[in-house]
Formats: C-alpha cells, sequence, structure tokens
C-alpha cells in the first residue's frame, strides 16, 4: 500500500546532505533511497522533487512518499480470523496460531497467514506485500511483526527484541546459553543439526519450573537461525515437547512447545518503544501449567 511520510529537519541536520539524514537520522538503506529516487514524487524537499544530495536547512519540510505495492506480488486475499495486538500505517503485530503457516508454498495455497493478512488489508482498501520481520515456524505460536512498507522492513531489521517460552523434555535448573553452530545438511530439506560446518548460533535460557520430566523455560536468541531453539535443545538430548521432527511425538499438543510471549522495538516512524506481549495457547499451557 501507499504510505506518505514527512519529517521536518532537525537543527543537528542543518547543512547535511539529504540522504545523512534518511540514512543516519532515520535509519533508510542505500538501496531503499535509490529506489524512492526513481519515483516521480519519492523524495520532495518543500515541495519539490529533490536528490540525496541535496543540501538540508532546519525546518525544512522532507516528505517520503512510498509506492503502492503490485498487486502480483500480494497473496490472494482469504478470510479467517487474525488476533491482532496492534496496528497502525506501518505495522501490524498479531499472536498467530500454532498450526498456521506463515507463508503459501506447494503444501500451503490459500490457508496460511499471508491470505489472512492481505484479507484483512483488503476490507480497509489496502493493499500490501506481505513482510514478516522475523518468522515463526508452522507448529510455534506467538507474537509476528509484519512491515506494511518498505522502509518499515529495513528500520525493524535484526532490532526486534523477542522473548520465548518453550517446554523441555529433562529437568532444567537456573540459567545457561547454548553456543552450538547449526547447519543444513541436505539444502532441500528443512532439517538441521548441531555441526561444526554450520553457522554460529546462541540461545540464552532460564529455567521457570518443571515437572521432573520436563521443564518450562524461558528464551531470548542472540542469534536467529532457522529452527534454531528446537535443534540446541534436541542436541542436548532435551527436544522440545511435541516436536515431531526433532524429538517425538506427545498426546497433550500436537505441535512443539515453543511460544514467542513478547517483543519489544523502537517504531520505526514515532520512535517511541513499543512492548507487547501475547500468552500461550490452551495446549501449550497443558503440557505445564504456568
Amino acid at each position: 500500500m501507499s504510505r506518505k511520510v514527512i519529517y521536518t529537519v532537525p537543527e543537528g541536520y542543518d547543512g547535511a546532505k539529504l540522504q545523512s539524514f534518511l540514512r543516519v537520522g532515520q535509519g533508510y538503506s542505500a538501496r531503499l533511497i535509490t529506489k524512492l529516487k526513481k519515483e516521480p514524487d519519492g523524495i520532495m524537499l518543500n515541495g519539490e522533487p529533490a536528490r540525496s544530495i541535496d543540501l538540508l536547512k532546519a525546518g525544512d519540510t522532507l516528505e517520503i512518499n512510498f509506492p503502492e505495492d503490485k498487486k502480483e506480488g500480494v497473496s490472494i486475499p482469504v478470510e479467517m480470523p487474525l488476533d491482532i495486538l496492534y496496528e497502525d500505517e506501518d505495522l501490524i503485530v498479531l499472536n498467530k496460531p500454532a498450526m498456521l503457516a506463515v507463508h503459501e508454498s506447494h503444501n500451503h495455497l490459500g490457508d496460511t497467514l499471508s491470505n489472512a493478512v492481505s484479507y484483512h488489508l483488503s476490507r480497509q482498501g489496502k493493499t500490501s506485500v506481505f513482510r514478516a520481520v522475523g518468522r515463526l515456524d508452522k507448529g510455534t505460536s506467538g507474537i509476528m511483526v509484519l512491515a506494511l512498507s518498505r522502509y518499515a522492513a529495513s528500520a525493524l531489521g535484526g532490532k526486534i527484541s523477542k522473548q520465548y517460552l518453550a517446554v523441555a523434555s529433562g529437568c532444567f535448573e537456573g540459567s545457561g546459553t547454548i553456543d552450538r553452530p547449526i547447519y543444513r545438511p541436505d539444502p532441500i530439506i528443512t532439517l538441521r543439526t548441531v555441526d561444526e560446518r554450520g553457522v554460529r548460533a546462541v540461545t540464552h535460557w532460564e529455567a521457570l519450573k518443571t515437572d521432573g520430566k520436563a521443564t518450562l523455560l524461558r528464551i531470548k536468541l542472540e542469534t536467529g537461525r532457522t529452527h534454531q531453539i528446537r535443534v540446541h535443545f534436541a542436541s542436548l538430548g532435551a527436544p522440545l515437547i511435541g516436536d515431531t521432527m526433532y524429538g517425538k511425538p506427545d498426546e497433550r499438543i500436537c505441535h512443539q512447545a515453543l511460544h514467542c510471549e513478547s517483543c519489544s522495538f523502537i517504531h520505526p516512524i514515532t520512535k517511541k518503544e513499543t512492548v507487547l506481549s501475547a500468552p500461550p495457547p490452551e495446549d501449550f499451557k497443558s503440557v505445564i501449567p504456568l
């Protein structure tokens, strides 16, 4: 969808180049600035088309116009319920059900989160490419942040702090860190493993409670590798409860016991800190009551 953002140049950028204000002051990528320059009214300074090398004066009005996404890149709208925690012109933050796939694929057509979000936006007369800033596996529930513009996606990339709840088999006490590389043996199969040929992956955990057979953990990721939490605990011989890919089925829950419970970030436009949380689903709580 199209989006207009207006800035008033502060004293600190008096005499600075326009590109410096956008890149350093607002977090725009060089690639995004290049795309905006190709639009007739992508970057306007005091009502006139501007160049990235133009010098700014304190009090100038800088207008950025993001073009509407092309419809061929937008998922087919399909009506499905959404648990929306926060929404504005730039972001949607929602609580994803565990068994809902995020993106369309050959296995999932018309039954994904991207379809549901497309329908939700279409009801408001909006169109947007699905931009998940950090995704969740099918089978993992909890908070997901969706950006409604290229700028919001770029500004938030790698800058969202998340905390997870997980139930791992086995008894854990205290807290700790797992620092083990994760490797993908077969590029066609999603399965990962701990292997020195992989890339560094770091998981911090804190034990909250245990029943002697399994432990409820609060987890924070230092890196964000695919299946990182699941692979790391499986490598300790303590796969997550219900994780059929890295462990075994559990009659109490039909997916891995993993939930993104909270997130915090600086809003890309307002620059205000945003903190959101979502409780885990009932089947998660049935494994170890919170």
